[in-house]
């Protein structure tokens, strides 16, 4: 577990460098090598297998919001990278605000570590889409008024839509980005 922690970690430090080095004389490149996307549903896998032999301390202590995770092709296409990326990244906001009211009510310690593991993961899949020109999401004053989401009320189910997420239209997002289509000749 320490290696995958230690791996999670590296790759957080690869990206978090390459995103605030001052002394860059051009912008950050692209990370579109869906390779990266991967490695954090991987470990967003591993953080649900826990949860599920997770047996006390590990439960939710309220209902929480999360992103429907369902996408209606049709209408996921007719909406601009920009609107995607939005909804992608309001998706982000919400799994970070659900995993931050879960996390304190964890008392395994090994579940504890996978559920920090996965807020920093949703930081840097963050950091991703600003190195994809993405502009920089603020969230909303007021959660409840968000369209498409949905509320879970056990942490197994959380960690499912985590996964479900990244699998869905995040990939989705990353496979079509503007700054990765124009390497593609």
């Amino acid at each position: 577990m320490l290696r995958k922690t230690g791996r999670g970690l590296f790759a957080l430090l690869l990206i978090v460098l390459e995103w605030t080095c001052p002394g860059l004389l051009s912008p950050l490149r692209p990370i579109c090598d869906l390779r990266v996307l991967n490695h954090f549903i991987q470990e967003a896998r591993d953080a649900e297998v826990a949860m599920r032999s997770c047996r006390e301390g590990c439960g939710l202590t309220q209902t929480v919001s999360v992103p429907q995770t369902t996408v209606n092709f049709e209408d996921w296409e007719k909406k601009n990278a920009l609107e995607q990326a939005e909804e992608v990244q309001t998706g982000l906001w919400l799994l970070q605000q659900a995993l931050g009211s879960f996390g304190p009510s964890v008392t395994n310690t090994a579940l504890n570590n996978h559920i920090d593991n996965t807020a920093r993961n949703l930081v840097s899949i963050n950091a991703v889409l600003r190195s994809l020109n993405f502009q920089e999401y603020t969230p909303p004053a007021n959660a409840s008024s968000l369209d498409g989401t949905w509320t879970v009320s056990s942490a197994t189910e959380l960690l499912q839509v985590h996964v479900n997420f990244l699998r869905g239209k995040v990939r989705l997002l990353l496979m079509d980005a503007p700054a990765c289509q124009q390497d593609v000749s």
